[in-house]
């Protein structure tokens, strides 16, 4: 149809884009943000082929439950970290190079026997309902890729903890020692004070007033300081 062949194109075009900037952004925010756009328009995709369990559990699955993942580990690591590019595990280019190779040659090879041998309709494979066809197709013919993914994604988990992982190299300070060092570095007693704090009008470049009458500077911004 042609709106069938409309969102597509369309779709898949923001698919593609979205991948391209996981790769290609230079933020690892950036990156997250490119990858839910990606499944997002997966979902979408899967839809509109009426493989409606499928577009459900990819925008619960993965763009719910993995992208927090990926965030948590943003969180926690550090957004602003700078990355290493010494090689730390000896023949890994090499190595995803091979992979990325052989994954090449088996979407070329599932592409061309889906050409050359024909494939099964949607009506075909969904006549006894879309959840039932895909559990046939999962926990038969590909049983094996399904585990293999599955332990692909517990290896992604575990990875995730290992680099999110931190060791306490020193104790934990006390309460009392945090307050000695604020001191002894000339910290403040108390908190900053608002803007027009006993002033006459309430405003953010208003100094407020100390104790003894006389304006406390800290109290105003360094930038609207130097504006007044």
């Amino acid at each position: 149809m042609t709106g069938e062949a409309i969102a597509f194109w369309v779709l898949s075009t923001i698919a593609v884009a979205g991948a391209i900037g996981v790769v290609a952004a230079p933020k690892a925010v950036y990156s997250a943000l490119g990858l839910a756009t990606t499944m997002i328009a997966l979902a979408i995709i899967y839809v509109a082929q009426d493989a409606l369990f499928l577009g459900v559990v990819q925008v619960v699955v993965y763009t719910g439950a993995v992208m927090m993942l990926f965030l948590f580990v943003l969180m926690m690591i550090g957004v602003d970290s700078a990355q290493s590019l010494v090689e730390t595990i000896r023949g890994q280019r090499i190595a995803a190079l091979l992979a990325g190779l052989g994954f090449g040659v088996l979407l070329i090879a599932g592409i061309g026997s889906g050409v050359t041998g024909g494939f099964t309709g949607l009506a075909d494979a969904n006549r006894d309902g879309n959840v039932q066809g895909l559990a046939t197709e999962i926990f038969t013919r590909d049983l094996w890729a399904f585990e293999l993914t599955s332990a692909l994604l517990i290896t992604a988990a575990l990875g995730a903890m290992v680099l999110a992982h931190r060791e306490r190299l020193e104790p934990r300070k006390t309460q009392r020692e945090i307050s000695i060092e604020r001191f002894r570095n000339g910290g403040r007693a108390t908190p900053m004070p608002n803007p027009g704090v006993y002033a006459r009008r309430n405003a953010v470049d208003t100094q407020a007033r100390l104790p003894d009458g006389s304006d406390d500077e800290s109290s105003v911004s360094a930038t609207i300081r130097g504006r007044t």
